[in-house]
C-alpha cells in the first residue's frame, strides 16, 4: 500500500487534531516529519510512501544504542506506516515477551500445562507455570540436560539454590510437574520428593495505614488547577473516602453513577461481587469538576481517561501510580509504608474500626466476601486492641518478702 507522502502527513495531522493531541506534541511530529522522512524522500526523489520506505530511512538514521531523540524519530515514522495501513494510530506498541519451552523437557512441560488447563486452572496460574518451567529448563540447558530421564537430584538442588525470588511458587510448580512426569511414566521415580523438605516461612503482612490527619493533608496537597489535577483528585477521593480498589476506579463507567439517588453501583473487578456505595458530596463534586473541565471529549464509557492522546481508559496500575505520586509529593513521611491506592483503602478500614463501626458493616462497604478478609485490619487497630487488653493485678508486697526477701524458683 502506497500513498503520496504529503497527503499522508496531512491526513495524520488531521487525525491527531481530531483526537485532541496537544499542540506541542503535534508540533513535535511536524518538525520530525519535516526534518526527517520528508527531507529524506525529497533528497531521493521519492513521492509515494510505504512501510518499506520508512524502514529504509530508519535503518540509515538509527544507531545500535538508541537515544531518546532517535526513539521519537522511529515513532514519527511508524505512526505514518500504521495510519497508512489501518487508518488509526495506537497509543504505543507493546511487544509481549514470548516464553519458550525448548527441548524434550519443554515438550513435556507444555503437556503438563495443557493438563492443568483441562483442570480449569486460571490464566494467571498457567502463565506462572510456564514462566517457572522456562527458568528451570534454561537452567538445565546450561548443564547439558536435554531429556527428562537425565534429570538428577543434583540438577534440581542446584536450580533451587540459585533462586532468590518466588521460591514458594516455583517449588509448587516443580512438584506438580514432577508428579505429572511420574504419572505419565516419563521418569522412574517421583522426583517431587526432593522438594518435600522445602518449607518457606511466610511472614505476617500488615497493611500500610495512614492516619486521618495524614490523609487530609494528602488530599489537600493535590493541585486542581489543571484537568489532570482534577482527574487525580477525583481518583484519590474514590480511594480515600470510599475505599475503592484501583481496578474498580479504572473500570468506573457513567452507568455506575446514579446521580438521582447519589449512589455508586458497580460489580467489583476482583471478586465480581456487586456493591452499592453512597456518592458523597465531595466525591461527586470532584467527579463533576473533572467531567466539565478536565476530561477530553470521548465516546468511551469509562469515567477516567489517560492524560495524553489518543485518550484511552486508565488501567488499575495507572490509577495506583496516580495515588502513589500524590502521596510522594504531599510531604507526608512514608517511612517504609506502601503508598498506592490500596493503602487508602486500608486507611479507611482502620479509621472505621477506630470509630467503632461493626466489622460486618465495614466488610459490606469494602465489598469483602466475608468478615475474615476484613479482620486483617484488626491487627493495626491499636486503640481497639488496647480495649481488649486484660488488666494485670498488682503484686502484693508480701511476695517480695518470702524467705527473707530472697527470690526463688
Amino acid at each position: 500500500m502506497k500513498k503520496n507522502i504529503l497527503e499522508l502527513v496531512t491526513a495524520c495531522e488531521n487525525y491527531f487534531e481530531s483526537h485532541c493531541y496537544t499542540v506541542s506534541r503535534l508540533q513535535r511530529y511536524k518538525s520530525m516529519w519535516q526534518h526527517g522522512i520528508l527531507k529524506y524522500m525529497d533528497a531521493n526523489q521519492l513521492i509515494y510512501y510505504d512501510r518499506q520506505v520508512g524502514e529504509t530511512f530508519l535503518k540509515d538514521r538509527i544507531s545500535s544504542d538508541i537515544s531518546p531523540g532517535e526513539r521519537d524519530l522511529m515513532r514519527s515514522v511508524r505512526v505514518l506506516s500504521e495510519y497508512l495501513e489501518t487508518g488509526s494510530v495506537s497509543k504505543k506498541s507493546v511487544h509481549r515477551r514470548i516464553i519458550e519451552l525448548t527441548g524434550e523437557v519443554g515438550v513435556y512441560a507444555q503437556l503438563f500445562i495443557d493438563s492443568q488447563k483441562r483442570e480449569r486452572r486460571s490464566k494467571v496460574t498457567l502463565a506462572g507455570h510456564r514462566l517457572y518451567l522456562h527458568y528451570f529448563i534454561t537452567h538445565l540447558s546450561r548443564f547439558g540436560v536435554e531429556s527428562v530421564v537425565s534429570l538428577r537430584e543434583e540438577h534440581i538442588l542446584q536450580f533451587m539454590s540459585s533462586l532468590t525470588n518466588n521460591r514458594t511458587c516455583i517449588v509448587s510448580t516443580l512438584r506438580l510437574f514432577f508428579r505429572f512426569l511420574f504419572a505419565e511414566k516419563k521418569t522412574h521415580h517421583d522426583l517431587s520428593y526432593i522438594l518435600s523438605g522445602y518449607k518457606f516461612e511466610k511472614r505476617e503482612k500488615l497493611p500500610s495505614v495512614y492516619q486521618k490527619e495524614e490523609v487530609v493533608q494528602i488530599e489537600r496537597s493535590v493541585s486542581r488547577t489543571s484537568g489532570v489535577g482534577k482527574r487525580d483528585y477525583a481518583i484519590l477521593l474514590l480511594a480515600s473516602r470510599l475505599g475503592l480498589r484501583a481496578s474498580d476506579i479504572a473500570h468506573l463507567a457513567f452507568t455506575n453513577l446514579d446521580w438521582d439517588t447519589n449512589v455508586i453501583r458497580l460489580q467489583q473487578f476482583k471478586t465480581g461481587k456487586a456493591i452499592e456505595l453512597p456518592l458523597l458530596v465531595e466525591v461527586g463534586e470532584a467527579i463533576i469538576a473533572y467531567l466539565k473541565y478536565g476530561r477530553q471529549q470521548s465516546e468511551l464509557s469509562n469515567v477516567f481517561l489517560s492524560a495524553r492522546a489518543p485518550y484511552r481508559p486508565m488501567s488499575g496500575c495507572a490509577v495506583s501510580t496516580v495515588v502513589r505520586q500524590i502521596v510522594e509529593k504531599s510531604g507526608i513521611p512514608v517511612n517504609g509504608r506502601r503508598h498506592s491506592a490500596h493503602c487508602m483503602r486500608h486507611s479507611l478500614a482502620v479509621r472505621l474500626l477506630e470509630e467503632d463501626t461493626p466489622l460486618p458493616v465495614i466488610s459490606e462497604s469494602l465489598g469483602h466476601t466475608n468478615s475474615l478478609s476484613t479482620g486483617v485490619y484488626l491487627k493495626v487497630n491499636v486503640s481497639g486492641l488496647l480495649k481488649c487488653a486484660l488488666g494485670v493485678p498488682l503484686v502484693e508486697k508480701g511476695f517480695y518478702n518470702q524467705k527473707g526477701g530472697i527470690f526463688y524458683e
